[in-house]
Order: C-alpha cells, then sequence, then structure tokens
C-alpha cells in the first residue's frame, strides 16, 4: 500500500494526467458532434480541422488488422499506463513529472477511446500542397509532448552530471 507521502507526491502528477484525458474528452467529443458535419474547417494555408477516425496505431499503423487490434492496443496502452502512475509517486525532477504525467494522460485517453469507440478521433490535420500529416489528435499531442520532454529532461541531467562543481575539482 502506498504511504501518505508517496500518495501527495504522486498526487499533482496524477491531476496534470487527468486533466489531458479531460481535454481529450472535451476536443473529441465536440470534433465527433460539430465537426462531423463538415467535410473540413481550414484555419490556415497549412493546417485543417477534420473529423477523422484511426482503429490503427500512431500514423493509422494496423488500421486494417481487425478487431482484434483494438484490444492490443488498449493492453499496451494500459501495460505503459500502469507503471507510469506508481512511478509517479517517486521524487523526481519536475520535467520528469511532467513527462510522464503528459504520457499517462495521452495513454489512457486514448485507451479509454478505443474501449467506447472501438477508435481513437483525430482532427488536427496539417498539411503542405497535397501532402498531409497524419491528423491526430491532444492526447497524441501529449504523449509525443511527454516523450520530448523526458528526452530533454534526460540530456539535462547528463548535462548537470557532468558540469556540476564536484566534476569540475577532478
Amino acid at each position: 500500500m502506498l504511504r501518505m507521502s508517496r500518495i501527495r507526491i504522486g498526487l499533482p502528477w496524477w491531476a496534470l494526467g487527468a486533466a489531458v484525458v479531460f481535454a481529450d474528452f472535451l476536443t473529441n467529443h465536440w470534433v465527433r458532434l460539430e465537426l462531423a458535419k463538415s467535410a473540413a474547417i481550414p484555419l490556415a494555408s497549412f493546417f485543417n480541422l477534420v473529423s477523422a477516425r484511426n482503429s490503427g496505431a500512431a500514423f493509422s499503423m494496423f488500421s486494417d488488422a481487425g478487431s482484434w487490434s483494438r484490444y492490443i492496443l488498449i493492453g499496451v496502452a494500459l501495460m505503459v499506463a500502469a507503471p507510469l502512475v506508481w512511478l509517479l509517486t517517486m521524487p523526481m525532477k519536475r520535467l520528469e513529472g511532467l513527462a510522464y504525467s503528459l504520457v499517462l494522460g495521452g495513454a489512457v485517453s486514448n485507451a479509454v477511446d478505443r474501449w467506447v469507440y472501438g477508435r481513437v478521433t483525430d482532427f488536427l490535420d496539417f498539411y503542405a500542397a497535397d501532402w498531409h500529416w497524419p491528423a491526430f489528435n491532444v492526447a497524441d499531442i501529449a504523449i509525443c509532448s511527454g516523450v520530448a520532454s523526458l528526452i530533454v529532461s534526460t540530456f539535462t541531467s547528463e548535462w548537470d552530471r557532468l558540469w556540476s562543481p564536484a566534476c569540475k575539482e577532478r
């Protein structure tokens, strides 16, 4: 059982993950209700809001794999999320907590979408001329931002270690 001090450490990070789930839910709900009525809403010469469904993984990989892939992708998301819930109860740098929280929220949100709707709702469409980047959603942004933050945190930790006063004295 988690001690109260570890719960206090994890609580703000879990709340951030829940905020990602909530933001993704709200935007996806709006897309399913309102954006589905139109083909696309152009916002800039390189950006549209669209209503897209993705039954596969990132970039629609495995979208034609059949219904079994839904359960595998839910399982993978939960296998990522479960250790993050525990890990967020450990003392860590803020950037690491942010990174893990974003990945947690994105993974849980996509898993919930797959469980409830059988697929995720994507709506952000960036393009150049006729080339379109695969549409994505708030959960995808959170996952990618979390991974990028974790990479930055890893490099800054190494930088701090190499350039700390203790290292300079050697």
